[in-house]
């Protein structure tokens, strides 16, 4: 049986790993691991993490999230990886039709969910009403729900390891954060793999946690730097694939 690695970055980020953490417990039924990559947390993280019994790797700083995604990812020993961000919530049923998506064809590399909070296509209709009654309505298997794009929202990004062999790691020069998820996926494309959103899965999203203790100015700046490093590496504009 496959083994699921959970990787999830964090920083300062208690209140909300916490709930995560509980939703991995209560939803998800095949064997798994979870990693929290903690970077440099002053609150009470590394308790939170420890009396959930995950695995910890503990920075002394904050060295982003493709750095701490990448360590995590050298830990992890599954078959099936996932990056899950520490403001989610996975819900019943959610990852069985994520796992039932990546593998229904050998070119599958990686698959995201429906969410609450999440840029383009990955977005759901209409407002939440509440997470479990959302998630009663939309995580009914359906595969014709399954649609190919040319991005996953990084939010929670499951992908094959065979994909990480091929492709390597994200590419720590978008450190903090913002546009790792999208080089990543234009590599995957690259190396010929599909990408498929599973519309028949939703994952909760509180929506910004990552850089909350940044300005509204310093979060623009730094997505448009990242935009235009994209956009050097690849010599194609990232909001192409939104």
């Amino acid at each position: 049986m496959r083994l699921l690695s959970i990787i999830i970055p964090n920083y300062n980020g208690a209140e909300l790993l916490d709930p995560c953490l509980k939703s991995i417990h209560q939803y998800v039924s095949t064997p798994y691991e979870v990693i929290v990559v903690d970077n440099g947390s002053m609150d009470q993280s590394l308790s939170v993490a420890i009396r959930h019994d995950a695995k910890l790797i503990a920075l002394p700083d904050n060295r982003g999230f493709p750095v701490a995604c990448n360590l995590g990812l050298r830990l992890a020993a599954g078959d099936e990886l996932l990056l899950l961000n520490n403001d989610t919530q996975l819900t019943k049923g959610a990852m069985k039709a994520m796992r039932r998506c990546l593998h229904s064809s050998p070119d599958i590399g990686i698959v995201g969910p429906m969410s609450n909070f999440a840029s383009g296509k990955q977005q759901i209709a209409g407002p939440l009403t509440t997470i479990r009654r959302t998630a009663a309505r939309m995580n009914v298997p359906n595969p014709a729900k399954w649609r190919a794009t040319e991005r996953v929202v990084g939010l929670c990004f499951l992908f094959k390891r065979e994909l990480l062999e091929r492709v390597g790691l994200l590419d720590e020069q978008f450190s903090p954060g913002h546009y790792e998820d999208d080089d990543y996926c234009y590599r995957a494309r690259l190396a010929g793999y599909r990408l498929l959103i599973a519309g028949d899965a939703f994952v909760y999203h509180h929506g910004g946690a990552s850089f909350k203790q940044r300005d509204a100015g310093q979060v623009e700046e730094l997505i448009r730097v990242n935009r235009e490093k994209f956009r050097a590496k690849w010599q194609v504009d990232p909001l192409a694939f939104i």
